[in-house]
């Protein structure tokens, strides 16, 4: 029976091994042949929105696990957000963590937490808001998908409030996008897109069969096969 967002399936639970395997084929796929995928199991307004970008631009594909985290603008005295640092400290191997919240204009984390989320086996970061410290992050090779870059820390201005709960990220088709805590992101050239958990698997097992067909189609017009024989041949991908 097909999945669809109208019905809800039970997430499935994956060994550590698994989830790391299940990574590592992702990251072989492209979010384009993802959404397709997605589209035809009726999960239509999955990516986020255009502005959501690497930073820095080098490092522009990003995979992994859902560890979501929720913050709010609240004024409070200069020295440190705990809540961010308890957040932080939950996360594991094969899991990005996915911010989500209402501070615009300031940066969420920059280069130390970043390094310690890393030390957790954290593989990146996809932000609904601001990132700084781009250049060190760069070079720890940490990679980040955020809406933009600021010098603007979050102390004092906006402060975590809960993790591991469902979030709502920017959306590309949709006003937002739903992220629950062991969905699947990735990130590319072309953007970031969620996959539920229910269809992790299924969407992972059809996009890498697209991945072939494209590989061939590319290899036969290399050859000089005419894009008319190659559609007639392969149909439309």
């Amino acid at each position: 029976m097909t999945t669809t967002p109208d019905m809800p399936a039970l997430s499935p639970s994956f060994s550590p091994e698994q989830k790391a395997d299940i990574r590592r084929r992702y990251l072989a796929v492209d979010t384009s042949n993802v959404a397709d995928v997605l589209d035809t199991l009726g999960f239509m307004d999955q990516s986020l929105a255009a502005d959501f970008a690497p930073y820095p631009a080098q490092h522009d594909r990003v995979a992994g696990w859902a560890y979501t985290i929720r913050g709010q603008k609240t004024p409070y005295p200069l020295g440190g957000d705990a809540e961010k640092m308890k957040a932080c400290h939950g996360v594991g191997p094969d899991e990005i963590t996915v911010w989500s919240g209402d501070g615009e204009g300031v940066c969420y984390f920059g280069e130390l937490i970043a390094l310690g989320m890393k030390e957790r086996g954290c593989v990146g970061a996809v932000i609904d808001g601001g990132i700084r410290d781009i250049r060190w992050i760069g070079q720890h090779g940490f990679p980040v998908f955020a809406r933009y870059r600021t010098p603007t820390q979050s102390i004092g201005r906006w402060k975590v409030n809960a993790w591991q709960v469902p979030v709502v990220m920017r959306g590309a088709t949709s006003r937002m996008v739903e992220v629950s805590p062991g969905d699947f992101l990735l990130g590319d050239e072309d953007g970031v897109i969620v996959i539920p958990a229910q269809v992790v698997e299924t969407v992972l097992v059809e996009a890498e069969r697209l991945t072939r067909t494209e590989e061939a189609i590319r290899a036969e017009l290399a050859n000089g096969l005419p894009l008319a024989d190659a559609l007639a041949k392969y149909g439309h991908v």
